[in-house]
């Protein structure tokens, strides 16, 4: 029992003889452990792990993913395809879920559920045709009778967005009939109207 006093007497001295030198390492080990991350250290999260994070979430298959501000909301179709779940993911990855809900028609979810490329394909394939940032991917199975595809809107470094379809069985890319592939949101004319 006396050797407790003592090691600790021993202790005290050696830090009294060291200085102030030898207790530095731990208040560094502190200050490093409970700084706060930085901005610049942090990424925002893209729409590739914003439908990671959902699927890990909610297992099952992506229906469609948009960013709004700071939050990408994501509808995941279960994998009984008949649970649709809304999921919002921050830019931090987080996920929250905002509403779940069962679909009826299991049937109509079947061409989804059974699609050879899945959003994150779509998504990768359209980057690779047109490079940019995806900004949202949708199923689209009711377009006046042409196959079921996705719909990825990308917007490009000169801040143009353009919509491309992706088939999905083969995961090709083609410049959407809606719009002529180029959703002008910037002032082209430079008088400070954007046409409207």
């Amino acid at each position: 029992m006396k050797r407790t006093p003592l090691i600790c007497t021993t202790a005290a001295a050696a830090l009294v003889l060291a200085g102030p030198a030898a207790a530095a390492p731990a208040a560094v080990a502190d200050t490093a452990r409970t700084a706060p991350v930085s901005a610049a250290a942090r990424a925002d999260v893209d729409a590739d792990a914003a439908a990671s994070a959902a699927l890990k979430h909610v297992p099952g298959t992506v229906e469609s993913l948009d960013k709004d501000g700071a939050v990408w909301h994501v509808n995941v179709v279960g994998k009984d395809g008949v649970t649709n779940s809304e999921l919002e993911v921050s830019t931090t990855g987080a996920v929250r879920q905002a509403h779940r809900n069962r679909d009826a028609d299991s049937a109509g979810n079947a061409p989804l559920v059974g699609a050879k490329t899945t959003a994150a394909a779509a998504m990768r394939a359209a980057l690779a045709a047109h490079p940019g940032t995806v900004v949202s991917v949708d199923w689209d199975d009711d377009d006046n009778g042409a196959a079921p595809h996705w719909n990825v809107e990308v917007k490009a470094k000169d801040g143009k967005t353009s919509h491309y379809d992706v088939t999905s069985t083969d995961g090709k890319v083609s410049v959407s009939s809606d719009d002529g592939g180029n959703d002008n949101d910037s002032d082209d004319d430079g008088d400070g109207d954007d046409g409207n």
